[in-house]
């Protein structure tokens, strides 16, 4: 049975393949992966990562962009290996919210 990120094969348009500048943040999910899966540390796997981002669902597949997806991935495998919990991200998510409402922006509203 095909998954819902499972589009091998299917009509998809065009890939738009023109360079773009990478976030800082997307460069800091990249950073992270490279230290959880390198050999020093050995957290999680590329495959895990994979795995992680095919369990998302349709709804969070479709909204999410690519480090978006990846990021996600990453919060739920550390959860599920206990290396963090819910509460602790909870509040770590409130306090980076909080320092970027004073550093003066605005509120990401959800969607996609």
């Amino acid at each position: 049975m095909r998954r819902h990120h499972d589009m091998g094969g299917l009509p998809a348009g065009p890939v738009d393949s023109t360079p773009h500048d990478v976030a800082p943040w997307e460069k800091r999910v990249d950073a992270i992966l490279r230290l959880l899966i390198d050999s020093k540390r050995r957290v999680m796997t590329v495959d895990e990562l994979r795995r992680g981002i095919e369990d998302l669902g349709p709804d969070a597949y479709d909204r999410l962009d690519y480090y978006q997806r990846w990021i996600s991935s990453i919060s739920n495998i550390l959860i599920e290996r206990g290396v963090i919990g819910m509460d602790d991200l909870g509040r770590r998510m409130a306090e980076v919210e909080a320092r970027w409402l004073e550093a003066g922006r605005k509120r990401r509203e959800a969607g996609p």
